[in-house]
């Protein structure tokens, strides 16, 4: 399940950088935003799964 876990917040890093990306270039500040928050949600998940793979050994 972690390696699921840590696909899954790569995704969502990925996903907020390209929705970031593409704000920038409409000048659309809501969806650069989005795309940060996205971001921001892939870190956490990504962190939290380190830990957990720290507490493992």
């Amino acid at each position: 399940m972690s390696g699921e876990q840590k696909m899954k917040a790569k995704k969502e890093q990925a996903k907020g950088k390209a929705k970031e990306a593409m704000g920038r270039t409409v000048g659309n500040e809501s969806l650069t935003a989005e795309g940060r928050a996205e971001q921001m949600k892939g870190d956490a998940r990504q962190a939290k799964e380190k830990a957990k793979d720290a507490l493992k050994d």
